[in-house]
């Protein structure tokens, strides 16, 4: 990282306290990847990064120091802050944790970066918010190197057969099924599989079989501790299902 950084596009993804007033700050920048910053004195009443450095608020960050963690030199917005609330606002905090669990501190990513900005606002207004959670998902993949393999059967390199069924393997590809699945094998149809290659996620069988890839994935980098954003998430969802709320804020996650 560049020892003196000005007016970087980022993304506040996790504050904490750090010693008296100060905050410590996770962010995720445009041109310089996930960044740990020291906030001196944003905590005191009258600071006006208190009130700035927020999720969800598209700053510009200006920064001095090389390391683990340099010093917040200044902030400004960059835009309106994306209005989340509900399970959307949960979904949010889903994807900062993602980023927080899988990013290196200091690797550029500027296509997810862009894509972090874009599935925010998709968020506020998504009919169904696992659409866009699937796109960041399958984008976060791709910008990690553990893009999933769609395109082909793992045995005999033929293209997929949308009237077959596949077992998927994780870090391998689709296998097509001849017989009875294995038990507790992750199966999908060709045509889902192709769905999901397609980024076609408006059937809400393709939504819950894109997750349950999506999520075994993800979880084989996150080396099998869960997310505690999925898990609140998920109870929210499950405790609100049927209702007016749930429907308006979406079903799915």
């Amino acid at each position: 990282m560049r020892g003196h950084v000005q007016l970087e596009p980022a993304w506040l993804l996790h504050p904490r306290p750090f010693r008296d007033s100060s905050l410590l700050l996770e962010v995720f920048s445009r041109d310089h990847g996930r960044v740990g910053l020291v906030a001196r004195g944003a905590r005191r009443a009258r600071a006006r990064e208190r009130a700035l450095l927020q999720a969800f608020t598209p700053l510009r960050l200006s920064w001095r120091g090389t390391g683990e963690l340099a010093t917040l030199t200044g902030a400004e917005p960059d835009g309106p802050a994306v209005a989340l609330a509900g399970t959307r606002l949960l979904a949010g905090y889903y994807l900062n944790e993602l980023l927080l669990r899988l990013l290196a501190r200091g690797d550029e990513h500027a296509a997810l970066f862009d894509g972090y900005g874009r599935t925010l606002r998709d968020l506020a207004n998504a009919a169904h918010l696992a659409v866009p959670l699937r796109h960041f998902e399958c984008g976060l993949l791709e910008a990690l190197g553990y893009g999933l393999n769609l395109e082909h059967d793992i045995v005999d390199g033929q293209s997929l057969d949308p009237a077959a069924r596949y077992e998927y393997l994780l870090e391998q590809g689709p296998r097509r099924l001849a017989g009875e699945a294995p038990a507790g094998a992750l199966c999908l149809s060709g045509d889902t599989l192709i769905d999901i290659r397609e980024r076609r996620f408006e059937a809400p069988e393709t939504r819950a079989a894109a997750r349950r890839l999506f999520t075994a994935a993800l979880d084989l980098y996150l080396g099998g501790r869960p997310l505690k954003s999925r898990q609140v998430l998920e109870a929210t969802l499950r405790l609100g299902r049927g209702t007016a709320a749930s429907a308006q804020h979406g079903k799915e996650c």
